[in-house]
């Protein structure tokens, strides 16, 4: 593995967590597992940072089955215990009933509500007061877009947000990292990202919005990060205020 791009990723990865105070000592984080680069690369980077930082915290991987015909869960068990993680793996049928006649729209966000009201139950069963969610840098971007594109307000989403009173942090250690360098740190550390088996991956509105994305950025290698920059840098004496455009 390049050194170049394993302390890249190492240092942004620092970065977010300091930035928002993300981890703090004997924290439990109940780390979302989906089987796919993201989550696999946020569980080892969480792993290997315990060896050398002066606190300590325990993780607990888990996977929600969204109830897909031909389910991973079983290989992802399998593939987590070669690494020495105890995954807890979650039946539900919640791709299912997003997918469902009686919810024809969109898909995507019924089944991340419920995966995710699913997840806070299971922090709470398990004692957990942090959620790790492997959103990088181009999800919140894309995020941003959709909001936009399908919501008509500007709001993308935050790496630490408190719930439920500070019951539970939903943390986000790769808000910093770029997708691509992601790709390729999984790939040279030989890990195999199990495919995606919802029936509207590729079709879906974020998909479509990464489309779109991918032909900006192509225009200029400086197009993501303004764009990320830009989210924390809202001047909102001109910006549109809600009361002037809410019946347009």
């Amino acid at each position: 593995m390049p050194a170049s791009r394993h302390k890249r990723i190492n240092r942004a990865v620092g970065k977010a967590i300091h930035r928002y105070d993300m981890i703090q000592d004997r924290d439990r984080i109940l780390v979302a597992m989906s089987g796919g680069k993201d989550s696999l690369a946020m569980m080892w980077l969480l792993q290997e940072r315990l060896s050398r930082i002066p606190i300590t915290y325990q993780l607990l991987p888990c996977y929600i089955d969204p109830g897909f015909e031909n389910s991973f869960a079983g290989d992802l068990e399998a593939y987590c215990r070669e690494h020495d993680w105890s995954l807890r793996i979650d039946y539900s049928d919640c791709g299912v009933v997003a997918h469902s006649t009686a919810n024809r729209e969109n898909p995507c966000f019924l089944c991340s509500r419920i995966r995710r009201k699913r997840l806070f139950e299971i922090a709470a069963e398990t004692g957990c007061n942090k959620l790790a969610l492997g959103h990088n840098k181009d999800d919140i971007i894309e995020s941003l877009f959709l909001n936009m594109c399908y919501a008509g307000e500007i709001s993308a989403m935050q790496p630490c947000l408190a719930m439920f009173g500070g019951e539970i942090t939903i943390i986000r250690p790769l808000a910093f990292v770029e997708e691509d360098d992601i790709r390729k740190f999984v790939a040279e550390l030989g890990y195999t990202a199990f495919e995606n088996p919802c029936p509207t991956a590729t079709t879906s509105r974020r998909y479509a919005i990464k489309q779109l994305l991918e032909q900006l950025y192509k225009s200029n290698r400086k197009v993501k990060g303004n764009i990320f920059r830009a989210m924390g840098n809202v001047r909102a004496d001109y910006m549109l205020t809600s009361d002037k455009v809410k019946n347009i």
